[in-house]
Parts: structure tokens; C-alpha cells; sequence
């Protein structure tokens, strides 16, 4: 039997509300969970890959975030204004336009991040030998700032992914650091002059790593590059500047994203987090966080809950090719919170387990060895105790099931 397109809207709709656990809006809206206007906008394009999506507009994201409960809208400065209108006063009647919208369905900006990618003039890199090109991308990140101001946007990202070369030998890469430690302390002082004038409080600056593409060889490739670039004399104002770590730019190196953040924490510089899954040693596929890695995901959420993050999860992710414009917001963006949610709550659980909590206490409290110096009796005094790692993985495996609560499957046949 065939379906005609609104049988089909009707289909998706009700299997939806079959498959259940979903959340209200108002539910949902409690969470600092962001969602981009790009992959709101995202027309399933990529390098060997035609649009199948129709183009949406700033304010149709914004109504359709506000339906779905997302409370926080996330830009780059181009996917609201196209260069040649950017620094115009276009900009300040686009600008205008969405502060209205945002106004009307009852969402904040929270964060705006400048494209220095895309544009050929990006070639080689924002912070590359011509003056000109450095001179541009100062302008550009500051104009970025601007917009946030004008927007009350807590934080601005920057991702330095042309910041490299595709060849060896071209770049001396400690001057490339040093000019776009350059353009980042531009970005502060517009930023300082700006609070300063509107008596508001500066943005958070965060930079976000990436392991790969689009240039062959990346100078700050992975977040822990990007805390070491913060620390090493080259900005004006480091306590202004943070991180923003993306779950897949950290797994797709073969790292594990739980580590990054939590060198992230103890730094004290994890502001901002992008929300998304895929593969290791893969390319940006960007899908929506937890649909390949659940148990990870969990893990993740245990260590920020533990340390009390308390920043944006903003859903950096693709709309699927396959996913249409009516399913980008009736399943793609209200799954994707919902599962966030649904791991978040559970993360609560597995802080609050008995037997976790038992066995953590009993590896920390040690076998009482008396000797310490004879490591044949601490091992034998201990070896019992390091079985509980292994209990403690399988825990988490049946709380993310929900076989903690007594979830099994009694006729079960060989």
C-alpha cells in the first residue's frame, strides 16, 4: 500500500507517539541545552552529497525550537548573514529581525561563533603570512562579538579549522600561533570595550579543537592543545578564554572524549560542550548524541554531573540526509533532547547506586596492608578488591538498561 506525503507526516506522527518516552517542552526547556541554527538549517550537503532538504529560515528554527522546548539558540555569524551584507547595516537590521523572534517565542542566544572556514579567503588560514587576510579576520572576530553583544549571547566559539597547511615546511607554526593569538586577543579587547560601554558583563571565549580537515595538517588539533595554547603567554587576557570540547572532534582521534573533558575541568577551562556522536578514526559524520555510543555518553554525563558542570550542551550535530524538513523537527531535534535528558537523569542514578557506591568506597578504603613497602602483600592484600572494576562496568551496563530494575528477559530460549 502506498502513502500519499500528509499519510506519511500522519505515519511518523503516530509511531512517534508510539515509541514513548519523550518529554514536555516544559521538561525539556529546564536543561541548558542549545540548538544551533545550522544544523537546524543543515540541507544534508557534504562533499560528495546534494542537498535533499529545503532551506529554513532564522525565525522558522527559532518557532520550531520554541515548540520543541530547546530555550537557547546557537549561530555562526554567516548562517544568519551573508558576507557580503556582515559589518553592513543589513547586519543591524537582520539582527533586529532576530532578537524579535527570539523575543517572541521565548528563547535566548547563547552562544555565536564566526565562520573563518568556509569563505575562500580562509585558504590559508585566518592567521596565515598575508597582513591583509589577518587584518579581515580581526574585523570578522570582532564583529562576532559584536553580534553576541548585540544578541546577549554569554559565550563565543571559535573553531581555527583552516589554522594549519597541506603542505610541510610553508608555515612556521610558531609565528601562526602567535598571530592568531593575535586575533583572539582582538576579539577580547572589542569585547572588553564593548561591556565596558553597554555596562555588561564580558562573554566567555572558548576555542574548539579539531583533529582533522579541512586543512591536511592542524596546529591546535585537539582540546588539550588548546589548553596548552591558553597557557602559553601568548594571550593578553587567558582568564577570558576557555574551551568549548565537542564530543566527536575528541573520538575521532582514537581519544577518549571522557579524558579531554575532564583535563578540561581540572584546568578549570571547560565553559562549553557540543553534543554529538560517531566513530573513531572516522570523518565529522555529526550524528545526534547517543545513537552510537549510549554507554560512553553515560560515562560523560556521570563525570560532568560529579563535577558540577554547569555550562551549554549545545546539539552540534547533522540532521540525517535521510531525515526530511517535517522530520528534522518532529523526530530528529526532540529525540536528540531526549535522549540528553534521558542519560543525564540516568547518570543520577548511577551517582546514587548502592552497589557502586559500595564498591568505589571499598578500591578507595584499600586491604588495610600494614606494609606498604613490600608490594608482593599489597598486591594479594588488594587483588580481591580490582574484580570490582569489571562489577562496576557491568552495573553501569544494567542501569543504562534497566536491568537495576529488575528488567529481564525470563523465556529466553538457546
Amino acid at each position: 500500500m502506498t502513502l500519499a506525503a500528509h499519510e506519511q507526516h500522519a505515519l511518523v506522527d503516530r509511531l512517534m507517539s508510539a515509541c514513548g518516552g519523550s518529554y514536555p517542552p516544559e521538561i525539556r526547556r529546564r536543561f541548558f541545552i542549545s540548538g544551533p541554527q545550522w544544523a537546524a538549517a543543515y540541507r544534508g550537503q557534504a562533499l560528495f552529497h546534494a542537498p535533499t532538504r529545503e532551506p529554513v529560515e532564522p525565525s522558522d528554527v527559532i518557532r520550531h525550537f520554541s515548540e520543541i522546548g530547546i530555550g537557547w539558540w546557537t549561530s555562526h555569524d554567516t548562517d544568519i548573514i551573508s558576507p557580503g551584507e556582515l559589518m553592513t547595516g543589513k547586519q543591524d537590521e537582520i539582527l533586529d529581525s532576530i532578537a524579535t523572534s527570539l523575543k517572541q517565542y521565548g528563547l535566548q542566544c547563547s552562544m555565536v561563533t564566526g565562520e573563518t572556514f568556509f569563505s575562500p579567503v580562509w585558504a590559508g588560514s585566518p592567521a596565515g603570512e598575508q597582513p591583509e587576510v589577518r587584518a579581515y579576520a580581526a574585523r570578522r572576530l570582532e564583529n562576532v562579538v559584536g553580534i553576541a553583544h548585540k544578541l546577549g549571547a554569554r559565550f563565543v566559539v571559535y573553531w581555527p579549522g583552516t589554522l594549519g597547511y597541506q603542505f610541510q615546511g610553508i608555515v612556521d607554526e610558531t609565528v601562526m600561533l602567535k598571530r592568531y593569538a593575535d586575533l583572539i586577543n582582538a576579539a577580547c579587547e572589542k569585547d572588553l570595550s564593548l561591556a565596558h560601554t553597554r555596562g555588561t558583563s564580558t562573554m566567555r571565549h572558548c576555542l574548539e579543537a579539531k583533529p582533522f580537515e579541512p586543512q591536511a595538517e592542524l596546529i591546535l588539533p585537539t582540546t588539550d592543545a588548546m589548553l596548552g595554547f591558553i597557557g602559553s603567554g601568548l594571550l593578553k587576557y587567558p582568564e577570558m578564554v576557555g574551551v568549548n570540547t565537542e564530543y566527536l572532534h575528541e573520538l575521532m582521534w582514537g581519544g577518549a572524549p571522557r579524558a579531554a573533558l575532564a583535563r578540561a575541568l581540572v584546568a578549570g577551562k571547560l565553559w562549553h560542550i557540543d553534543i554529538n556522536d560517531g566513530y573513531r578514526l572516522k570523518h565529522d559524520v555529526d550524528l545526534g548524541v547517543g545513537l552510537i555510543n549510549p554507554l560512553d555518553w553515560l560515562n560523560v554525563l556521570v563525570l560532568l554531573r560529579a563535577h558540577g558542570y554547569s555550562g551549554p550542551f549545545n546539539l552540534d550535530y547533522k540532521p540525517a540526509r535521510t531525515t526530511s524538513n517535517y522530520g528534522v523537527f518532529k523526530v530528529s531535534f526532540p529525540t536528540a533532547v531526549d535522549r540528553f535528558i534521558t542519560l543525564w537523569e540516568i547518570a543520577g542514578e548511577v551517582m546514587t547506586d548502592p552497589i557502586i557506591n559500595e564498591a568505589t568506597r571499598a578500591l578507595e578504603t584499600g586491604g588495610g596492608v600494614a606494609d606498604v613497602n613490600n608490594p608482593d602483600a599489597v598486591f594479594e592484600g588488594n587483588k580481591e578488591l580490582w574484580t570490582l572494576h569489571e562489577l562496576i562496568s557491568h552495573r553501569l551496563f544494567q542501569i543504562l538498561l534497566g536491568q537495576h530494575r529488575g528488567r529481564t528477559f525470563v523465556d529466553v530460549k538457546p
